[in-house]
């Protein structure tokens, strides 16, 4: 997302930073806030952050006069996502999380002690992280379903929310850019859109990957080659078990609004 948001910022033009450096993760502890905060107020373009926060903890900083998306993407396809970060980890990766202060909680573990990828799955799904004591998913990480959930309902009532979903990307790139482009309302140069598109494609973001990756592919292994990793979905087909399969659709369908369960799984345009 934000490899499109700073394509429509500066359309043709130099970028001040790469993508990643144009729009930080504000609510991640590396850098501490003491060194982020100042490079954020120094910037002279329209800002973009990220956040990864659920909606109720977001709360105290949200504005009305902000733009908010939220993007998402089916939880199994996330899920296995989420598994190729953590597989690829680099110790650095380890080393921010557990090493640096302000820690709230067990330390991460390491993923070549965490079990197999459905053994994994069955935690993620039923358990929460210990620091997060009212999440019944999402280990070793948030809760994905709360955190849907929450954004979810702050969207009925804001319209400065937009939802946009992984599958609605992939399959029509330009008419979800410029749906974007309306809701921050940049005006796209036309002559400049396909160019613009290009440059949001998986395969241009995996050829300069060190540039999209947070902190430029410093945490894992094999730079930000490793985070855009393949862009594809369904690559638990064959991996979780049906009753697996099955365990997440019935949560899924328990524990979020019956659009929000909707949308989550396949998008097509669905909205709060």
């Amino acid at each position: 997302m934000q490899q499109i948001i700073s394509e429509l910022l500066v359309q043709g033009k130099a970028k001040p930073a790469s993508a990643a450096d144009m729009s930080h993760w504000v609510d991640l502890r590396v850098p501490p806030i003491e060194v982020i905060g100042p490079v954020i107020e120094g910037q002279s373009w329209r800002r973009f952050l990220r956040t990864h926060l659920p909606a109720d903890a977001f709360e105290p900083y949200f504005n009305k006069s902000a733009k908010y998306i939220y993007g998402g993407r089916d939880g199994r396809d996330a899920f296995m996502s989420m598994i190729n970060h953590w597989e690829k980890a680099a110790d650095v990766w380890y080393a921010s999380m557990n090493e640096s202060p302000g820690r709230v909680g067990p330390a991460m573990p390491n993923y070549a002690e965490a079990g197999s990828v459905p053994e994994i799955f069955d935690r993620w799904l039923l358990e929460g992280w210990p620091s997060l004591p009212n999440e019944s998913d999402g280990y070793p990480m948030w809760s994905l379903f709360h955190n849907n959930a929450s954004w979810w309902e702050k969207g009925q009532a804001n319209s400065n929310i937009m939802f946009v979903h992984f599958n609605d990307l992939k399959a029509d790139l330009q008419g979800e850019m410029l749906r974007i482009a309306r809701f921050i309302e940049v005006e796209v140069d036309e002559e400049l859109l396909p160019d613009l598109v290009k440059a949001c494609t998986f395969e241009e973001m995996k050829k300069n990957a060190d540039t999209v990756a947070p902190m430029n592919g410093l945490l894992w292994k094999g730079g930000g080659n490793d985070f855009i990793f393949k862009g594809t979905n369904h690559r638990w087909k064959g991996v979780l078990s049906d009753e697996q399969v099955a365990a997440y659709e019935e949560k899924a369908s328990r524990v979020l609004p019956p659009k929000c369960a909707k949308w989550l799984e396949g998008g097509s345009g669905a909205s709060a």
